[in-house]
């Protein structure tokens, strides 16, 4: 037996468990002893406790748990989930038992697992588990088997990063076996992913054809929960019916260029469950059975030998309706899953003609500290051209861009331009090219499209170049082609185009390539999209997009870290606007050019400085040095999460909170007065999330700090003024320092 003390705030909480099945012998003949108690909150103290998996204290039952969320699946009388809690707030959101999976496989529907013979759906008793029965005509279980948890991209770190490490866990493997004819010689293995201090499951499938004939795996269902009901409501419909907030979904099958994943998702279908008759709404469309599965695939065919990897389901069960902590939640949720999303390398945008701008802005970036530089669209660096003479060209400046520790990196666009009638998209509906999400697009199944691929792998192989911004990558387009060698017809084209944009995204992760791509591929490999703007508003006056750029930093932060968005300041001319609209020439508008970059630095957001160069003159290079210097100080908390004070309106003051309670700085904020007039406020500052409960030390634009007494909700309120067009950034760290003054608090809030 084995003992853990967890600590929240000033209760000490004891956990006693016996060993459980991931470190047993073979014979595996111990069971646990569970005790379900309150833990600290994980957003600001590690969990001690380890992802494991364990028998139940009767062996007929298997025990996903972490200390935070646990799944139970029963092995007898067959396998299936029975038990899915949120250990922080001890709710139970599962109300029924489902198939594990559910596959459809020429045409004909099987269940993985399950049992069946429930006939109250609106709650689940253990007791009744017993009398259940196994559905013999699908997939049966056979096995399980329990390993660590390994890496889904064996991803190299080049770059500045403020995760490097992969995550860890615990992995089990459920295999079945198909119990028809149809299907006994196919297998499904469902791999459930555990991690260490999060409350988190991934779950993902694999099929394996072992038969001597292909089979058409027309549809994959890879998660079915029976999901307690978020509200009741007499009459009301599905869609406009609440969605349970206690679990949130994401998988990594997501397109169509929202940046954000809500709008981009592809698989999550909160549908009725018409078995439950004794739900209040009469006419049975509570949403409350969760199917996850792509809409349009996979549709392939499945040869003989051929194995099936599924999309990944990433499970997050959340305990609050708060915005801002379910944000919190999800953030760190990339942070575990997708740690090359914690990259962030400074970075120029480079609008070039020719080699001798590429080479001056190589020495620019290295002069201010600037750390990669990207030849923007419009610029004369053209990855497709293979030729030796354009590799060996692109070699030698990118050796040189090195030898000065700047990383290079190119744009390339692949979707929402034409090709050929033979390569492109055809439309389902009129068999002919045109239709497609950007109107006219290549297929990447077309000879094109793959040799479009093949020519961006060559020319980062030979080049050693570092950066790819991948603008328009594949979209989701459906193709109806029958000729195109990647895929087969309509059934299987979104498919195995997906599978051609992630395999590539793959390879270039697992180089240490870093990846700019505007679409929802940061599960498979991608560093970072768009915050989230509309590009016409960069040709507006430089103080309308002062304003707008940090509604777009406040707005995008929601659920993306930092590092996940990159934002925009047009140095030249950019869709149009007048000599308003730029920075340049850079000294004649050095105020408006150091704000924007405080405030991008300041959120920890990397923009596109794109332009022919960085500075001007010694006092323009002199203020990028200090910013870029400013941001490196504070790199570590201005990377960490955003809390949201107030959004720009113009009206008055404005601005955010990072935190992080791992940190010597607890939290830094960025305070903007947009307004004409000096301002005077008290802002509250809530400093839950940074960790800090008693007191804190706090420092206004680098003067010496003075202690702050936190209220009983953990905030702090500041006297700070601000002048007209001002900004101000303060740090606030675990109070070290004596009592301060009153007057010392005034002086450096700005009396």
């Amino acid at each position: 037996m084995q003992t853990f003390k967890f600590m929240h705030r000033n209760l000490t909480i004891v956990l006693f468990f016996i060993f459980p099945i991931s470190q047993l012998c073979a014979q595996q003949s111990y069971s646990p002893f569970l005790e379900e108690l309150q833990t600290a909150d994980w957003l600001i103290q590690p969990v001690n406790q380890k992802a494991g998996v364990y028998y139940t204290a009767d062996k007929k039952g298997i025990i996903l748990y972490n200390g935070l969320t646990k799944r139970t699946f029963t092995l007898a009388p067959g396998f299936a989930c029975i038990d899915y809690k949120n250990m922080s707030n001890g709710q139970q959101l599962l109300r029924s038992v489902q198939p594990e999976a559910k596959l459809t496989i020429d045409d004909s529907a099987y269940n993985v697992g399950g049992l069946y013979g429930q006939t109250e759906n609106a709650y689940l008793l253990p007791s009744w588990i017993n009398s259940f029965t196994t559905n013999n005509a699908g997939f049966v279980y056979k096995n399980f088997s329990v390993s660590d948890m390994q890496p889904f991209l064996n991803w190299k770190c080049t770059t500045w990063a403020f995760n490097k490490k992969q995550a860890t866990g615990k992995m089990l493997t459920i295999y079945f076996e198909g119990n028809r004819e149809a299907v006994k010689n196919i297998t499904v293995e469902i791999k459930y992913e555990i991690y260490d201090g999060l409350p988190l499951i991934t779950k993902s499938l694999v099929i394996k054809n072992n038969s001597n004939k292909a089979v058409k795996l027309n549809r994959v269902i890879n998660e079915v929960l029976g999901v307690v009901e978020e509200g009741s409501a007499v009459v009301g419909s599905e869609e406009k019916m609440a969605k349970q907030h206690g679990i949130y979904i994401e998988s990594n099958y997501a397109f169509n260029n929202s940046m954000n994943y809500n709008e981009s998702d592809q698989t999550t279908h909160w549908q009725k469950d018409t078995t439950y008759t004794s739900q209040v709404n009469y006419n049975l469309t509570t949403p409350c059975l969760l199917q996850v599965y792509a809409e349009n695939a996979p549709g392939i065919a499945l040869q003989p030998g051929e194995t099936f990897h599924s999309i990944r389901t990433n499970e997050l069960l959340l305990d609050s309706y708060d915005r801002e902590r379910r944000g919190l939640m999800v953030q760190q949720m990339y942070r575990t899953v997708a740690p090359w999303t914690t990259q962030n390398p400074i970075f120029m945008h480079l609008v070039s003609k020719n080699d001798e701008e590429v080479y001056n802005a190589i020495d620019q970036c290295a002069a201010t500290g600037y750390e990669a530089l990207i030849l923007s669209f419009g610029s004369h660096c053209k990855m497709e051209d293979t030729s030796a003479a354009n590799i060996q060209h692109w070699k030698k400046i990118a050796g040189y861009a090195h030898s000065k520790n700047i990383l290079i990196g190119c744009y390339s666009l692949f979707s929402s331009r034409h090709i050929s009638d033979s390569d492109d998209v055809i439309n389902p509906a009129t068999g002919k090219p045109g239709g497609a999400f950007f109107g006219n697009a290549p297929c990447y199944g077309s000879k094109w499209g793959l040799t479009y691929r093949d020519k961006i792998k060559y020319f980062f192989a030979q080049t050693d170049f570092n950066i790819w911004e991948n603008d328009g990558p594949y979209p989701g387009d459906i193709c109806a082609s029958t000729t195109h060698p990647g895929h087969k017809d309509k059934d299987d084209s979104q498919w195995r185009q997906m599978e051609i944009q992630k395999e590539l995204y793959h390879w270039l992760n697992e180089r240490g390539v870093y990846i700019n791509a505007p679409d929802w591929y940061i599960l498979d490999g991608t560093n970072k999209l768009p915050l989230g703007y509309r590009e016409a508003n960069f040709s507006l006056p430089r103080d309308q997009q002062k304003i707008l750029n940090r509604q777009n930093i406040f707005d995008g932060t929601w659920e993306k870290t930092p590092s996940m968005g990159w934002g925009f300041v047009p140095l030249t001319v950019y869709q149009g606007g007048g000599a308003e609209a730029v920075l340049e020439p850079l000294s004649a508008h050095l105020k408006d050019y150091e704000q924007l970059m405080m405030q991008y630095y300041g959120a920890g957001i990397q923009a596109c400085y794109r332009g022919p160069r960085l500075y001007d003159n010694d006092t323009t290079k002199a203020t990028v040095i200090k910013v870029i210097n400013w941001y490196k100080q504070h790199r570590g908390i201005l990377n960490s999460s955003v809390i949201h004070l107030r959004r720009a309106d113009g009206r008055d003051w404005d601005g955010w909170m990072h935190i992080n309670p791992s940190l010597k700085e607890k939290a830094l904020v960025m305070l903007f007065n947009p307004t004409k007039e000096k301002i005077t406020r008290n802002i509250k500052l809530p400093l839950y999330y940074a960790g800090l409960n008693n007191k804190a030390s706090i420092s206004i634009m680098g003067a010496p700090a003075v202690t702050m007494q936190l209220d009983r909700s953990y905030n702090i309120s500041l006297p700070v003024t601000l002048n007209a067009g001002e900004y101000k950034w303060i740090v606030i760290e675990q109070n070290g320092f004596n009592e301060a003054h009153t007057n010392q608090l005034q002086h450096a809030a700005g009396h």
